[in-house]
């Protein structure tokens, strides 16, 4: 069986594209193939990196990628997860992608102690994984 190719999409590919990456994997990686990027690539967040650590998930390894018209075509289920993303994701020329928007706060905006500003990636991290966790058991 072909697994379906689930592409994640944010602004800088460095935080919640990437908790969404690493949990996808994590959860659903028997069925699906998983893929993410942004409309630029930022870098892998320090702080994403740590909090999906916390969570028993590795992604120190991912990469922060850029997007890839190819694989945005090819994917089964295209789904953004900030609004900008949502706004300006390039043209889907493939009618059979189905592409949804999650919306999720970004953590890299967070300000205050490093404490609360790590809250903030927990909160988000925990948000992506329990939605993650429901697409992977009803396939929506």
């Amino acid at each position: 069986m072909d697994k379906k190719l689930v592409y994640f999409l944010c602004t800088g590919n460095s935080c919640r594209s990437q908790m969404a990456d690493g949990f996808m994997n994590e959860i659903g990686g028997h069925l699906y193939e998983v893929q993410s990027a942004g409309l630029e690539a930022h870098g892998l967040n320090p702080r994403a990196v740590k909090v999906m650590s916390e969570a028993g998930v590795d992604i120190s390894n991912n990469t922060s990628n850029v997007i890839d018209p190819e694989i945005l075509n090819r994917a089964t289920y295209v789904i953004t997860l900030c609004g900008h993303a949502d706004e300006h994701c390039p043209v889907i020329s493939n009618p059979n992608v189905i592409k949804w928007h999650w919306g999720f706060d970004d953590p890299a905006k967070a300000t205050g102690t490093e404490e609360e500003i790590m809250e903030q990636f927990r909160a988000v991290r925990d948000a992506i994984k329990e939605r993650i966790e429901k697409f992977v058991q009803e396939g929506k």
